[in-house]
């Protein structure tokens, strides 16, 4: 992955650097959100929300990316957090999406619809390089309708991290309801620092705002689903965006 230069961002009328401009977009299962960033990673735009399309084809989930992309405009280049595995801009397997989705060329179909060079990840990636201090070994858990993970040692990535947690998912939720839920949270914190002995434990994605499990744990933070837009920029920088203080929730029960 080759990082932005001044040499790629073009110049204004004065001679100066032109900003760069970073399309954020977060394609959840139920919802996709985007937002323009600035350099610094803060959000110049409102951010702003469609449903996904129920569907859940490539094309009607790319149809809604671009209208959102023209509403939001303009920018030089985008990234994109996907619910699924990727490798090399493509899709491998996407559980909450279409079948189609399969094998499906995400970030060269994307850039040729947008006219912009467009970057993918995984979107607990995404939300985790958004929220990480970048020291130790931090995991991030989001919560919505399926269960994401992103585990990071030293600020670095370690690939292809599931912790497979379908029992608190949004339809197990739906199913049992919010106390238990919150108790199998619980549990799961309880199990994965005992399995990954984690510095810090980020608690994020659409469901995070429901944790109720009084006090938390002092290594352990609910933080802002807007981490999902804004960690896209480490997408293009290659460094976690480090705007974690700014971005976290109060914890529930205090």
């Amino acid at each position: 992955m080759k990082t932005a230069t001044r040499s790629d961002r073009g110049k204004n009328g004065a001679g100066t650097p032109k900003p760069i401009r970073t399309l954020a977009v977060d394609i959840g299962a139920t919802g996709i959100k985007a937002a323009v960033l600035n350099e610094l990673g803060e959000p110049v735009t409102d951010r702003e929300r469609v449903k996904t399309p129920a569907s859940g084809m490539p094309g009607e989930v790319l149809d809604a990316v671009k209208a959102l992309a023209d509403e939001i405009g303009p920018y030089d280049r985008v990234s994109v957090g996907f619910p699924g595995i990727i490798r090399q801009g493509k899709v491998v397997e996407a559980p909450n999406l279409a079948e189609e989705w399969k094998d499906f060329a995400l970030a060269d179909v994307l850039a040729a619809r947008l006219k912009a060079p467009v970057r993918v990840a995984n979107d607990a990636d995404v939300q985790g390089l958004g929220v990480i201090a970048g020291t130790g070994v931090e995991l991030v858990i989001t919560l919505g309708t399926g269960v994401g993970s992103a585990l990071f040692v030293d600020g670095r990535l370690v690939p292809n991290v599931e912790v497979g947690k379908d029992k608190l998912s949004d339809a197990a939720l739906a199913a049992v309801g919010k106390r238990k839920w919150n108790k199998r949270v619980r549990k799961m914190i309880r199990k994965l620092e005992a399995t990954f002995h984690f510095d810090r434990l980020y608690l994020g994605g659409g469901n995070a705002r429901l944790v109720d499990i009084g006090d938390l744990p002092a290594n352990v933070t609910i933080v802002s689903n807007l981490n999902g837009l804004v960690g896209g920029l480490a997408l293009w920088t290659e460094r976690p965006v480090r705007r974690a203080s700014a971005n976290h929730e109060p914890a529930r029960g205090r």
